[in-house]
């Protein structure tokens, strides 16, 4: 069965709130919060998402299919040195606003969701660094995975002294290939 488009409309509306909650609240904010943000009574997120957990991982899957979707939508608007780049700043900020997610991770609930991450935004990156290897923007021996990790380390814990996204933008431009020497 279809869902209805107003429906879809209310659930991704649902999503982005929770996701923006949890940012500012962490994982275990009251639900009344979320369906505030959301401009929907509890009743509505209970109907879509019967447990917490639900709503977790509707959130988490909701995320990574922006962040897949968005890969080739940046390459077919920009450079591709230019596209990986802001498609790395998508996936950090992603992972900055997923760290109340790291102790759930490790029960039996999440652990699927790891495997879905991986399968949706590797190749989501690989095609990135392949095109810029191609165009000659990047040096070509870096793979997805190790650069995601790579990220992904980078953006571990913060504090008012740490800026995990100034890290990872300089992580973006040391890939640039070298240019030539002017003559």
């Amino acid at each position: 069965m279809t869902q209805r488009a107003d429906a879809r409309r209310n659930q991704q509306a649902l999503l982005d709130a929770a996701a923006e909650v949890f940012v500012r609240s962490g994982v275990d904010a009251p639900v009344r919060d979320i369906a505030a943000a959301a401009g929907v009574g509890m009743g509505t997120i209970y109907r879509h998402f019967p447990t917490r957990a639900e709503l977790i991982i509707a959130v988490y899957r909701h995320q990574v299919e922006a962040c897949a979707e968005a890969g080739p939508r940046l390459l077919a608007a920009d450079s591709p040195l230019v596209a990986l780049g802001r498609w790395i700043d998508l996936f950090a900020d992603f992972l900055v606003t997923k760290h109340g997610l790291a102790g759930l991770m490790q029960s039996d609930d999440f652990r699927p969701l790891h495997e879905y991450f991986l399968d949706r935004l590797v190749p989501v990156c690989t095609s990135l660094l392949d095109a810029a290897a191609a165009a000659g923007e990047i040096q070509g021996d870096l793979t997805a995975y190790e650069l995601m990790r790579g990220v992904g380390n980078l953006c571990i814990g913060s504090d008012d002294r740490y800026d995990a996204r100034r890290l990872v933008r300089l992580l973006v431009s040391g890939l640039a290939a070298p240019r030539p020497a002017s003559p």
